[in-house]
């Protein structure tokens, strides 16, 4: 049975604002006392918080085109909007941002509220040489949502967040027919009277969309078995230039290359994703948690990939090292801790719990609190201090520290060697640009059978005023070290236009081929998302399919 009910997601009354050029909202931004309290525990910080400014007084690009009359009532150029969306959430983001930099802002915002805007406003774009980048939430920190290309006459940017309805909910097949533009909080009201729930929870959940997950190929909190978006996906229902690609609900199909694979992880650059059948699961009311502490990392190491192999699919599973036990404030007595996480729908988990911590014990670790499923302070630490770090990551950036982290994947039999190797070779970059070795931390964030996904942290102090040319040095090398050490230049946190050169490297030349063959295909006039995956493609490569003039039912 389904309820096809359009339904949107109950309101929670007064809603924060949120911030234009940093994390999250307004209100839960550090203020200027707290950046200066946080810069006095960092050697090299400045001494005073970079103003935030205020969106009146700033200098934004002349508007370069206005949109036909159809399609006026979906735009906006109003200065907040034009400045919220022209970034990212990025460190170089975040800088640019209070420098006032807004040189890439679009030129309209549009909020298209039916599958058929989207189809019109795409339509004017290619006949009007206008780059579309579509925009979820707004979360990405690779630049995913900054037009770089150039060369189009006009920039929109596409806000989905209209379109965030849940459509249809199948209790019986334990699924939902949902807009790519809820974001995650109002998503999960929608489901929690059906007794269901995605279950997918990155740490961008309050602030990014559906959409914004399937375009990136997300992975969300829980540490094994579903990690990533792409296993939850029933189908997907994509707006191209060139028609709506639909593809067959079926629980699982063998019938050629999956349409769906096409569009997981395209990033805007082949399609606008409007709305999805997603598999749900059952709200687990069973869990417990604790954690293990470990006097050696490598041992640490190999306790998880015990765990990893043991088939009993924590929920949670995050090994951090010293620096990061330290940072989230567990512990400082140079120790690396893995916080352990187990839930269920249908039984008890307080068995399955402790026979992870019968294998931690195997390898060294030491379990803490919690063991019995109870309370475990540490493991809430850590929780807090996750949810809290993008914040204090902005009060960095007003104090002119780096901050950059930085994801990847590599087979068991690598790790040791490449978080040694990451940490030694950032550490002589850090000091080259920076003069200190700065901090760098790690965690293990996704663990599967064959594989960890280290998430490293980076904290330097940088000189006001070349933050971001800073930033960019440390970044460069990091790809260069993944890609020396054979790992992946990103394993969650996509590919954008920061991570285009490792993704270049690592990518088959066969199907690069093949994935700008089908950016021509798709998007003839190529203007989604240009620069994205692939270089935009010049004017005198188009050929035929050069804009035309604006079709007469737009004038």
């Amino acid at each position: 049975m389904s309820d096809t009910t359009t339904t949107k997601a109950p309101s929670a009354g007064c809603t924060p604002r949120r911030s234009w050029w940093g994390w999250g909202t307004e209100n839960r931004a550090l203020s200027g006392a707290e950046c200066t309290a946080l810069g006095r525990l960092l050697p090299g910080a400045a001494t005073a918080p970079l103003p935030v400014p205020d969106v009146s007084a700033l200098t934004l690009p002349k508007v370069r085109v206005a949109p036909p009359t159809a399609l006026d009532p979906l735009m906006s150029a109003a200065p907040r909007d034009r400045a919220s969306h022209t970034y990212g959430k990025a460190y170089r983001d975040v800088v640019r941002a209070l420098r006032g930099d807004l040189a890439a802002a679009p030129d309209q915002v549009a909020r298209p509220r039916t599958e058929q805007d989207v189809i019109d406003i795409l339509e004017w774009a290619a006949s009007a040489d206008v780059a579309v980048v579509p925009f979820g939430g707004g979360s990405s920190v690779v630049g995913g949502v900054e037009y770089r290309a150039g060369r189009h006459r006009g920039v929109v940017s596409l806000d989905l967040s209209a379109m965030d309805q849940v459509l249809e909910i199948d209790r019986t097949s334990r699924a939902a027919r949902i807009q790519a533009g809820v974001l995650g909080p109002a998503l999960e009201a929608r489901l929690r009277p059906h007794g269901l729930t995605l279950r997918h929870f990155p740490q961008s959940f309050e602030f990014s969309t559906l959409g914004g997950w399937l375009a990136t190929r997300a992975g969300g909190h829980y540490a094994t078995l579903h990690t990533r978006i792409d296993d939850l996906v029933e189908s997907l229902r994509v707006v191209t230039p060139v028609g709506v690609n639909q593809s067959l609900r079926v629980p699982g199909s063998g019938a050629g290359p999956s349409p769906d694979r096409l569009f997981l992880g395209s990033e805007g650059t082949l399609g606008v994703i409007t709305e999805a059948w997603m598999r749900l699961q059952e709200r687990p009311p069973h869990k417990a948690s604790a954690t293990v502490v470990f006097d050696d990392m490598r041992a640490a190491m190999d306790a998880v990939r015990a765990v990893a192999q043991s088939g009993l699919h924590p929920a949670n599973c995050r090994l951090l090292d010293p620096g990061e036990a330290a940072l989230a404030g567990i512990t400082h007595q140079g120790e690396s801790v893995l916080v352990l996480g187990v839930e269920s729908a249908h039984a008890r988990v307080e068995e399955r719990l402790a026979e992870l911590l019968t294998l931690a014990r195997d390898h060294g670790g030491t379990p803490t609190v919690g063991e019995s499923g109870g309370a475990d302070t540490a493991a809430d630490t850590w929780r807090s201090a996750f949810l809290r770090m993008p914040y204090l990551r902005d009060g960095l950036a007003r104090m002119s520290v780096i901050s950059e982290t930085f994801e990847t994947a590599c087979t068991w039999d690598r790790a040791p060697e490449l978080y040694a190797s990451v940490r030694r070779r950032l550490a002589e970059v850090l000091k080259e640009v920076t003069g200190t070795a700065g901090t760098i931390n790690c965690r293990f964030t996704h663990v599967y059978p064959d594989g960890p996904a280290p998430y490293f942290t980076v904290i330097a102090p940088g000189r006001r005023g070349a933050e971001v040319a800073m930033w960019d040095e440390i970044k460069s090398a990091a790809m260069n070290v993944l890609h020396d050490l054979d790992a992946t230049v990103t394993h969650h946190h996509a590919v954008g236009r920061d991570h285009r050169p490792g993704y270049d490297r690592q990518r088959p030349e066969p199907f690069a081929l093949a994935l700008r063959a089908t950016k021509r295909a798709l998007d003839p006039a190529g203007v989604l998302n240009p620069g994205v995956l692939l270089d935009p493609a010049p004017l005198q490569d188009l050929g035929d399919t050069a804009p035309a003039p604006p079709s007469a039912r737009h004038k």
